[in-house]
């Protein structure tokens, strides 16, 4: 219902929006138009304009905040455009200067597919799983203070025990303190019938250890006579005539320099002890073997020299040599005898055989003799 005035009365009446020509004054009962149409109150224009206004206002901010969203996604769009455009370009770049993989990529791919699935891995796993059980035996050992605490971390213990105590008491045994070593490198060993493992230390004073550990019943032990450099006899003593006339000794070899050279038909060496932590270093005193050199010694010795200049180490180790590249490490029998000839001084030395061109207990000799020449 609308107010509406009545022109011929003049009161206000209450009549539907509907159609004028129908509209009728409910205090006279005449059309109240006179052929004018009646505006609506005061009050109720006021309303509508209100009300018109708040619409006004929301439409505005809706428009407002429409505008804001578009704004926002148009640059939301125009950061992902740039960044396709720019990982395309980058494609097309690398393509261009690589056709395939970059030589990184091939690199790191073709090293993975030659060790992956190789012995290299075997032999990762391995030192990986036994270095934690050597580094534990290497230090009960040094921190032992008797040969039977010792005794205990040695491969073949009931063998060993004998030649230790007789060993020990003729020569020092230098004091290694455990804390101030340092595992340096490591190696598998293929010694036949055995599994074993060339470790090497280096201590804060600068000496350098070399150990081989061996498994034995399912423990790592030291490989003692290579540890200790063993020998039945102290080498000083041999040398200057005292104890038995003939003794195996670990020692270094180093070929003299000839005339005639490689071709001499016989083989000038100088044997030398070694100085136990100074790996390039010899001790003293030197004495000095002439061997043919298409006897079996010397065709043993012809080939570990050889491998030595090659660098390759016996059976299989992946370590370089730690002496000098011209002294090769060999375990000897010699005979001492009185010499006849005064300008050679008081005592003659032979070779008696070549047991092996290494310091390891075992009976292989590590390399193979060159052929016998017809």
């Amino acid at each position: 219902m609308e107010w509406f005035h009545c022109g011929r009365c003049g009161s206000f009446f209450q009549a539907p929006p509907g159609d004028p020509d129908e509209r009728v004054c409910t205090k006279c009962g005449r059309d109240p138009s006179l052929g004018v149409e009646p505006q609506p109150s005061r009050a109720q224009s006021d309303g509508q304009k209100a009300e018109a206004a708040q619409d006004d206002d929301a439409q505005d901010h809706r428009e407002h905040h429409e505008g804001r969203r578009k704004r926002r996604n148009s640059l939301v769009a125009r950061l992902v455009f740039g960044w396709l455009l720019t990982m395309v370009v980058v494609v097309v770049s690398v393509k261009l200067i690589w056709p395939d993989d970059p030589p990184e990529k091939q690199t790191a791919d073709s090293v993975a597919n030659s060790v992956k699935g190789t012995a290299g891995d075997e032999a990762v796993v391995k030192l990986d799983k036994a270095l934690p059980d050597c580094s534990v035996t290497l230090t009960g050992y040094l921190g032992a203070s008797t040969d039977e605490e010792r005794n205990q971390f040695v491969k073949d213990p009931l063998a060993t025990a004998g030649r230790m105590s007789r060993f020990h008491s003729l020569n020092p045994l230098p004091r290694l303190e455990p804390s101030t070593l340092r595992n340096t490198e490591n190696s598998l060993l293929s010694i036949p019938g055995r599994q074993a493992i060339e470790t090497r230390w280096k201590s804060t004073d600068g000496l350098i250890i070399d150990c081989v550990f061996v498994q034995e019943d399912g423990e790592w032990r030291i490989d003692w006579e290579h540890f200790a450099r063993y020998q039945p006899y102290p080498w000083s003593l041999f040398v200057s005539g005292e104890g038995p006339p003939e003794a195996e000794f670990r020692l270094l070899a180093r070929q003299r320099v000839t005339r005639d050279g490689p071709a001499s038909s016989h083989m000038d060496l100088v044997i030398s002890p070694p100085r136990f932590g100074h790996p390039r270093e010899t001790g003293q005193p030197n004495i000095e073997i002439i061997l043919r050199r298409d006897s079996p010694d010397g065709r043993i010795l012809t080939a570990g020299f050889k491998q030595r200049t090659d660098g390759v180490s016996p059976f299989g180790s992946t370590l370089a040599g730690l002496e000098e590249d011209d002294m090769l490490r060999v375990r000897v029998t010699l005979r001492r005898s009185s010499n006849d000839q005064p300008e050679g001084g008081k005592w003659k030395f032979d070779l008696i055989k070549v047991n092996a061109c290494h310091w390891l207990s075992t009976d292989d000799p590590g390399v193979k003799p060159e052929p016998e020449t017809p």
